[in-house]
Formats: C-alpha cells, structure tokens, sequence
C-alpha cells in the first residue's frame, strides 16, 4: 500500500476559484479550521476567465435597476425553470457581495461620481455589471485568494488526492466538504475552458451519492475566437457586444434582427439606431439584438454558418471598429474599455480589433446543470457535502445570463462556506475506512502497471470523446445521434479502463489524464442521458427533432444519481412552487 499523508480540517474546501475563496474567507471567519485543495497554481482558477463584470443591481448607472428587476431577468432568461429560491437571493444579496469586495480593495471602475460603473450584458434589462476593463474575473481572484470522495454510512468524511508535482498521495479529513471545482468544457473539442475544467466536483459527488440535476444544459457562448486552429475556442468577452459590437455574416448584414423572440420583442430594440443609443447609455432606447441571452445569438450564428453566411473560417463576423462612425477617438476608446480583447487579437490572430472585425463562432462555455443543492444552505442530498459556483445547479434554469456566474460564486460561495461551518460544528469527526483508501490508491495507480497489447494512452481517448460530444451532443440535438453518443460512451469508458501511462508519479501529465477521464465520461452520460429525456428545446438545449418548447416540459427537472447496481438512473424532479409575491414580481417585468 502507497504511503500517504494526513490532513484534517473542520471544513475542506475542493477548489480555488471565486466560489472556493469565498466559501474559506466565509467558513474561517465562523471561527473553524479550514482546508483548500486546487487543481492548478492559486490564483490561477478558471474564474479569471470571466472577463465581462458581475452581475448585481447597484442601480449606480440607472436608477430603475432593483433586485426584482434582476430576479425576473434571471427568470426570463433561464426559462422559468430556476430553483426561484436561488435566483431570489443571488439578486438580493448580490450587491452586498459587491461591496463587500469593493472593500476588501477590488478596484472597479468608476463612474464620474466616483461609484462603481456598471456595463450592458446580455439579457439584462439594465448597465448591471461592475466591472475592471474585461478583466473582472482576475481582479476577483487577484482580491479573494481531487480525487476521491471518501464515506461513513450516508456521510462524507474524507477526500483522496494527490499532489501533482510529486504525485504523492494525501488524505484529507474534514467533518464538512465545500465542492467548488467549477465546469465541464474539456468535455467537448471547441470550449473556452481551461485544462481544469473535467467534471471533477460533478463527478465526484455522483459517486458519492449525491444527485446531478439539469445537465442537459450547456452553454455554448456565441463568441469564442474561430482562428487560427491554435486558439480555436478561447472566449471572446460578451463586454464587445455590451460597448456597441455588432455581429455580421459575409455579406455585411446585421442578421440578429432578424429573428427576436417573442419573449423579449417588448425589450429590443428593431433598429440599429436605437440599440446604438442603448449602449450609449440612453435610457429611453431598447438594447440592441446581439445582447439577446447567448442560447439564441449562438443558434443565431450557428443559422447563418449552415446557410452559408459565415466567414472565411466557419465563424461570423464581430466588429466593434465600426463605432468610428459614431464617436471620435474611437481606437482609443476600445483599447480603454476591452484591452484584453485587444491585446488577445493582436497577438494570437495579428487582428487590431479597432480597424477590423473579428471572426467568432459558438463555443461550449458553461454548464447550467451541476449537484443539485438546497437553495438556501448550498448542501447536496448527501450529509456535509456543499457545492457552489458552476459545479452546482439551479440559480441558471436553462440557461445562464452573462455577468451571473460571478455574482453566483460569490453569493453562493459566501452560503456555502457559511453552513458548511455550521455543520462541522454540530458534528463530530467521522471515522476514515482505511479499505477505501487503500483501494482508491490502488485504482489511482493501475495505468502504470499496464503495458498489454490493448494499452492505449489517455489523451487519444479524451480526443475521441471531445469529438463525439462536439458532434453528436452539441447546439443542435437529435434523438438518433445521442443514442450513438450513449453507445460510443460505453466502448470509450471500455478503452479507459485498459488505459495505460509509461514513466512515473512525478510530473506526468499523461496520469492525470487517465484520472480525470472517468470523470469526463461521467459527465457526459449524465448530459447525453438527460438530453434525451428532455424532447423539446428549452434555454440552451435545442431539439431539432422537438423543436417547439412544451408546457409540460416546463415544469420538472431532469436528475440523474448512480444506482445500487452502479448504473446512472434518471427521474423527472417536479419544480416547487414559487410564492405568490415572486410570480408577481415576473408578471410585472414582463
């Protein structure tokens, strides 16, 4: 048996971005030892990604914004099937988390008046995004600062990991487990998500017992960068479209008037003119189609590239050089208010963004769905274990606003961290069973001792699944082709379990390949299982064979949790019912 090493804490936190940090900041304050475990460099999370501000209504830009008007937007834009308890709150107390980072020393920018500026984002009735240029998420983390799950009874009383410098083991021992381990991008070819980003904290509360609920939901943000192949994916910050960007085919059209949905008819705007005066901050204008929620502008660019519409290299066209017409010093302009999309297209694509457009295409950026959580403390269906930030579900519905998830890591993180610590304080410490770790290491380190003829390396079987879900479960959906998926997922889990690594522990990227693969084959069943119990198109999930949304549909749940006999099971979760005062509040934004 490996040698390991011990750690014990009141609270284990498993991740470091926004939602991690702030569940330790929140969890260590209540006056109990804490513990964080990541996956890369600190201060190096995914959450630095997230370039376009934080959601919350501070009404410093325009009076009319409240927390009901941003609880009914989130509503709106996840098609009503939110846990409501959870978008009531984070539009709450979302401002508080704002300032209270603002006093932690955040430096955001500023209004005239010396408060926090806030920008336009799609699906956003009101400027509701604080922000630092587009590089927010990094002045979060800059401000804030895996591998087995370990049981007693129903309980979860410890963490297996490794370190993956050395490759030593490490046992973790806590009374209380925080997940905040954020997406699952790497599941699919095209993504905007870093190397991190496998399922971990999904997969390993499904194995520990806990419920998966809305994973049929998976954002596919419109802009990611289309070329060259090397930089295929890397997000391009919905801020462009909030300063005034326009999205165009080959020939020049503005094609996102072409197709506005019912649903926000009332609040778009039905001509250039008037959505320029939106993003200028004109309170009487309509904000403009291209801040539509992201499942429809992606569908939108998605129409114009299968008709034959799209630019030279499969994308659309993104131009923000064009608000030269409309203001003077415009170059000037852009550099100051996007300067990492300014500097990223000059380098990776040798683009000046303020002379010409930009080429974009959709690519897979978040996922709505996650471990399901009780809306108010942030705790799974299993004893102890927490989850906040993107690995959990419910804020979102169908699908999430921009600017939401980092005022969701940290509303929820804050939860989190707060009734984590009350649990471990009303528990005593459970008892480890050395048999599970011994065969947690034992499984861990199986790839090194095979060398057989049916040995493959991880990395060809990561790419065969990143294929296979890019091209059977992505922004459009058929029955037939998912079934193919639920197939080749079978043959891929098969090929991983003969998986094979040569060298040894220490800094082997190839081994931690091989660990994360079960939890990248673990997520996507439970996507393509509940995709194909959803038979309609809802939010971010597009049916071609069920096109229309049904009412039915609308009013349930898909959940998945793992069997007694270890397989994935699925059931339809009802909605609860939303109080009378919050159905009001929808009825009176609409």
């Amino acid at each position: 048996m490996p040698e390991y090493q011990n750690f014990e804490h009141d609270v284990l936190v498993i991740g470091a971005g926004g939602a991690g940090l702030r569940a330790a900041i929140e969890a260590s304050a209540a006056g109990v030892s804490v513990g964080i475990v990541c996956k890369s460099l600190l201060g190096k999370a995914h959450t630095v990604m997230a370039e376009g501000g934080v959601a919350a209504a501070l009404a410093n830009v325009d009076e009319r914004d409240n927390w009901k008007v941003h609880f009914a937007d989130t509503m709106r834009g996840g098609q009503y099937l939110n846990n409501w308890r959870m978008a009531e709150l984070h539009a709450k107390e979302a401002p508080d988390r704002v300032r209270e980072l603002e006093a932690w020393g955040a430096l955001f920018d500023r209004t005239k008046d010396g408060r926090i500026l806030q920008r336009n984002f799609g699906g956003h009735k009101y400027p509701r995004l604080a922000h630092v240029g587009d590089r927010t998420g990094l002045e979060m983390i800059r401000t804030l600062q895996d591998h087995g799950v370990l049981k007693d009874g129903d309980r979860v009383v410890g963490a297996f990991g490794y370190d993956r410098e050395r490759g030593r083991f490490r046992l973790f021992k806590a009374k209380a487990f925080v997940l905040a381990t954020g997406g699952i991008g790497r599941a699919y070819k095209i993504t905007s998500n870093s190397w991190e980003y496998t399922g971990d904290g999904q997969a390993l509360a499904y194995h520990a017992g806990a419920e998966l609920m809305d994973m049929e939901f998976v954002q596919f943000h419109p802009t990611g960068m289309v070329w060259p192949p090397s930089v295929q994916g890397i997000l391009v910050t919905e801020g462009v479209r909030g300063e005034g960007g326009v999205l165009q085919n080959k020939d020049g059209q503005r094609f996102m008037f072409d197709d506005i949905p019912e649903l926000y008819k009332n609040q778009t705007a039905d001509n250039p003119e008037e959505g320029w005066r939106y993003c200028q901050g004109d309170k009487e204008a309509r904000r403009p189609p291209e801040l539509l929620t992201r499942d429809h502008v992606a569908r939108c660019i998605v129409r114009e590239i299968k008709a034959g519409r799209g630019s030279p290299h499969g994308g659309v066209f993104l131009d923000i050089s064009w608000i030269k017409e409309k203001i003077p010093k415009a170059a000037e302009h852009i550099k100051k208010k996007l300067p990492s999309m300014y500097h990223q297209f000059k380098q990776l694509a040798d683009i000046d963004i303020t002379q010409e457009p930009m080429e974009v295409g959709p690519t897979t950026h978040y996922i709505m769905g996650g471990v399901r959580v009780d809306g108010d403390t942030q705790m799974s269906t299993v004893p102890g274990l927490f989850a906040a930030g993107e690995v959990a579900a419910g804020l979102h519905g169908a699908n999430r606003l921009g600017g939401n998830s980092l005022s969701d890591l940290l509303v929820f993180g804050q939860r989190a961290g707060k009734f984590a610590a009350q649990f471990a304080k009303a528990q005593g410490a459970g008892q480890i069973n050395v048999a599970q770790v011994e065969q947690a290491a034992q499984h861990a380190l199986e790839p090194f001792e095979r060398n057989g003829a049916n040995a493959e390396g991880p990395y060809q079987i990561q790419h065969a699944l990143q294929e296979m879900m890019q091209d059977l479960v992505g922004i459009v959906r058929k029955e037939d082709e998912m079934l193919r998926a639920l197939e080749g997922l079978q043959k891929l889990r098969k090929r991983g379990g003969q998986v094979a690594v040569p060298g040894n522990r220490e800094y082997n990227p190839g081994w931690h390949t091989a660990l994360d693969l079960d939890n990248l084959l673990t997520v996507s069943e439970a996507i393509t299982r509940a995709a194909v119990e959803r038979k309609e198109s809802r939010g971010a999930h597009f049916r071609e064979d069920y096109p229309d949304k049904d009412a039915a549909a609308g009013k349930f749940s898909i959940v998945v949790r793992k069997g007694t006999d270890g397989s994935m099971q699925i059931r339809r979760q009802p909605l609860s019912e939303m109080p009378a005062e919050l159905k009001q509040i929808i009825e009176e934004m609409k």
